[in-house]
């Protein structure tokens, strides 16, 4: 319980700015083979939540923009370099920490599977199911279901869809992608005949190799490119002559 005069206090205190990233991958079930969506989480090693996971954050740094902060905030915690990275929300509660008003910009980044096999982890670095990502720290997940809605209203135009992809694919592999993130299985010969047609994506004249049955047809994204990479980080100056 807060006195009245540690109320007031904490509302005159200006908000701490910070920084969390959610990260979105497919990797696919080994029992059933289907894809699902997973995310990485980072056990909290200090108070409040002590032991809880949460998403990738910290504070915002006074000399970087908000997405380079996102950006310097993958490579620490997970060692990932997504291709695609967008500012979803700002989440600002009243209540959402203890001594101080505090306000996350919230980015998320959506990664390949061999992108995502490179990701740093350890005991207080996880991926896990974003489906059973629950009893996170903070209002962490409500930012997860509010990312997956904006996954599901946004995959469904543009070119979401294949950041989750490599440069050439099958139209398995890419209605893999629609099923993970709608939650349901689509009917492969009404999807095949839509995508096909479809003004975005080409057939090369490669096919996948290793499988035991006639080698699919690779395909590959011809549109416009969602988002800019991400920014790398500086170069440290030459030392002077």
């Amino acid at each position: 319980m807060y006195s009245s005069a540690n109320v007031s206090e904490r509302q005159a205190q200006a908000p701490a700015l910070a920084i969390s990233t959610v990260i979105f991958a497919l990797r696919s079930d080994p029992t059933s083979g289907r894809s699902e969506i997973w995310l990485p989480l980072v056990r909290r090693i200090r108070q409040p939540h002590l032991g809880k996971w949460a998403l990738p954050g910290g504070p915002l740094g006074g000399s970087e923009s908000l997405q380079d902060a996102a950006a310097r905030n993958l490579r620490e915690t997970t060692d990932l370099e997504p291709t695609y990275l967008e500012q979803l929300y700002a989440f600002g509660g009243l209540d959402r920490a203890a001594a101080q008003r505090l306000v996350s910009i919230v980015y998320w980044a959506l990664v390949r599977p061999d992108q995502a096999g490179l990701a740093r982890e350890s005991e207080n670095v996880r991926w896990f199911r974003a489906s059973e990502a629950a009893g996170l720290a903070f209002d962490h997940d409500e930012i997860v279901a509010y990312a997956l809605e904006r996954l599901r209203g946004k995959i469904e135009y543009g070119s979401v869809a294949y950041h989750f992809l490599g440069d050439r694919f099958t139209l398995a592999q890419l209605r893999g992608v629609y099923e993970a993130v709608l939650g349901r299985s689509l009917d492969p010969a009404n999807f095949r005949r839509q995508f096909r047609s479809a003004k975005d994506i080409s057939a090369t004249d490669e096919v996948l190799q290793g499988g035991r049955n006639r080698p699919p047809r690779l395909y590959r994204y011809t549109g416009p490119v969602a988002t800019a990479p991400l920014p790398r980080p500086a170069e440290p100056a030459p030392p002077p002559s």
